[in-house]
């Protein structure tokens, strides 16, 4: 893990999307947005076209997608929105929008995922569901994407990563949970864990590109992305949910878009933001930790290792 000068910026926990980019010009800059058609993703998306941009839609549900493109169209008045399908877990589907994608691309936001879910699920390569779709998924979209990112010149990777990713490292001798019990955090935690070392490693590989990656903590939000949780709460988890520092969606949705587009950021790569400025390191051991980066998480031999590991898991 590298060492440098914490970054800090001069906004916080409750600035919003449009208060860092205001006064920002997005104007022929291309995006794409994973997950866009909802929760943090949207307001992403409509922060980023209200500054100019062209923003595409990356969706599981494309009329949706569709939704909500003309719903960012009307209220920014950018007609440069729009919707595609992507599937994150199927190999078919990533190849099919990334193969489809033509010309430069200036920030891709990897913010699409799922959380927690109760019950252990696989693809049909046998791979764990949050893993697959959180990390998996993006690395491959991200691979893919590779020369329109170049193309660019000074494009941006925004990983969406979580305070979840203190629960666990990413456990390369059983990412899978073949031979140990599955547990629904546990496996979360180590898919968010890899989407900060996807940024780690990103910044590094490709810094003769041009290219800058960042992992970002959005903050809690009350989205769809609870729906695994409701109604299956233990008193302790509801007591935890119900005093848990929530966000905006306006206010989730500024660390993304300070990541993938404020000039403050220029050159800086390979870091964990949360609350719009760079998150101290937390070594913390208690399970209650709710912010900071784990060490982990920057490992950059880490980061080396589970990329090595990833692409030849994408390439099986």
């Amino acid at each position: 893990m590298s060492t440098h000068q914490r970054f800090t910026t001069p906004y916080g926990f409750h600035t919003t999307a449009d208060e860092v980019l205001d006064g920002i010009d997005l104007t022929g800059k291309r995006a794409i947005v994973t997950g866009g058609a909802s929760g943090i993703g949207a307001e992403t998306a409509r922060a980023l076209a209200g500054a100019g941009a062209d923003v595409t839609l990356a969706v599981r549900n494309v009329e949706a997608g569709n939704r909500v493109a003309r719903e960012i169209a009307a209220k920014t008045g950018n007609r440069a929105v729009t919707a595609a399908p992507l599937e994150l877990t199927d190999h078919s589907s990533v190849a099919s929008f990334t193969d489809a994608w033509q010309g430069p691309l200036h920030i891709l936001v990897n913010n699409a995922g799922i959380m927690a879910l109760p019950e252990l699920h696989r693809t049909s390569e046998g791979w764990e569901l949050q893993f697959a779709t959180n990390y998996l998924g993006h690395l491959n979209l991200t691979l893919g994407l590779h020369d329109a990112l170049a193309a660019a010149g000074g494009a941006r990777i925004v990983s969406l990563s979580s305070s979840g990713h203190l629960f666990s490292p990413v456990v390369f001798d059983d990412i899978h949970f073949e031979r140990r019990p599955y547990e629904e955090w546990l496996a979360y935690g180590q898919s968010k864990t890899g989407n900060v070392l996807l940024a780690v490693e990103a910044g590094k590989r490709w810094a003769d590109d041009g290219i800058t990656a960042n992992a970002v903590m959005p903050g809690g939000i009350r989205t769809g992305l609870q729906r695994h949780q409701e109604g299956a709460m233990t008193p302790e988890t509801e007591a935890a949910f119900a005093s848990f520092p929530w966000k905006t969606v306006e206010e989730g949705a500024a660390t993304s878009v300070l990541v993938a587009a404020s000039p403050l950021l220029d050159g800086v790569t390979g870091r964990y933001f949360e609350d719009c400025n760079e998150a101290e390191l937390n070594t913390d051991p208690s399970p209650h930790a709710t912010s900071g980066v784990r060490p982990y998480a920057l490992d950059e031999g880490d980061a080396e290792r589970l990329w090595d590991t990833a692409t030849a898991m994408l390439r099986s």
